[in-house]
């Protein structure tokens, strides 16, 4: 599939090997996309996430080998300058985006006992004012640079769930759900698609064998989500058979039986 030929991607949060931010560049690069990719070391450090200081340049080299260009930086969505930051430097190297697919997040489990302002405020900062703030950037630079182009696209990974030890996460996740269907009527006649995906419990690396033995029950296809599976639908979208599909947050979980 090279369908995506002469195309810049950027995708946040792509900093490991085995996650769904780098599963969407590899699915993206291998249609032919140019791939700017984003990345924070401190927060996988931070949230035990298995941090891979070396991955980002080995992870350019393993996408140029499939035939695009790709670049990436590191950046922290919770700074006010950095959504201006991200395209400026994807403009630089690559051109301008045609297609931004939001993954980056923060999460800290907190529950009603232990969440405070700081621990909302972090969450709101990177899942809610960053991204949101991004995909306005990019609608810009993207109305500028292509005014007769209808092939934009704007990509949210979101959550949900009654998990009570989670709260800041999954508020922050709904706004984003929120604000898919408003968007995407306002950026409709700019040409740009904007949709959100929840791919349910992924296992991208941070599951130990207690997590993925309560949750395979909860799988009636029999096996656990893998980063690949929100990949393909990100793929899918972003091409030209996905240009009738906006405003939707669609599920990619496999019939998750879960909530």
């Amino acid at each position: 599939m090279t369908g995506l030929k002469g195309k810049t991607a950027i995708i946040t949060g792509a900093s490991r090997s085995k996650g769904i931010g780098a599963a969407i560049c590899r699915s993206l690069a291998e249609a032919g996309a140019d791939i700017f990719f984003t990345h924070w070391s401190p927060f996988d450090e931070e949230a035990g996430n298995g941090e891979e200081p070396h991955f980002p340049e080995s992870f350019k080299k393993e996408l140029q080998s499939l035939g695009v260009r790709a670049a990436h930086m590191q950046a922290d969505l919770s700074k006010e300058e950095t959504p201006k930051l991200i395209i400026d430097k994807a403009e630089e190297i690559l051109g301008t985006p045609s297609i931004l697919i939001n993954n980056a997040t923060y999460e800290f489990h907190a529950d009603f006992r232990t969440l405070n302002r700081e621990i909302l405020d972090k969450h709101y900062k990177v899942n809610n004012s960053g991204t949101i703030l991004l995909s306005v950037e990019f609608a810009k630079r993207f109305e500028a640079a292509f005014p007769e182009s209808k092939d934009g696209r704007i990509i949210h990974i979101v959550s949900k769930g009654p998990d009570p030890n989670n709260l800041a996460y999954i508020a922050t996740k709904g706004m984003l759900i929120g604000i898919t269907e408003p968007l995407s009527v306002a950026l409709a006649p700019v040409g740009i698609t904007v949709n959100a995906i929840d791919p349910g419990p992924t296992d991208s690396g941070w599951m130990n064998e207690e997590i993925k033995n309560q949750l395979l029950p909860l799988f009636p296809a029999g096996r656990l989500g893998v980063p690949d599976d929100a990949a393909k639908l990100i793929r899918f979208l972003v091409s030209s058979d996905g240009g009738w599909i906006t405003g939707q947050t669609i599920k990619s979980e496999g019939g998750f039986i879960g909530k």
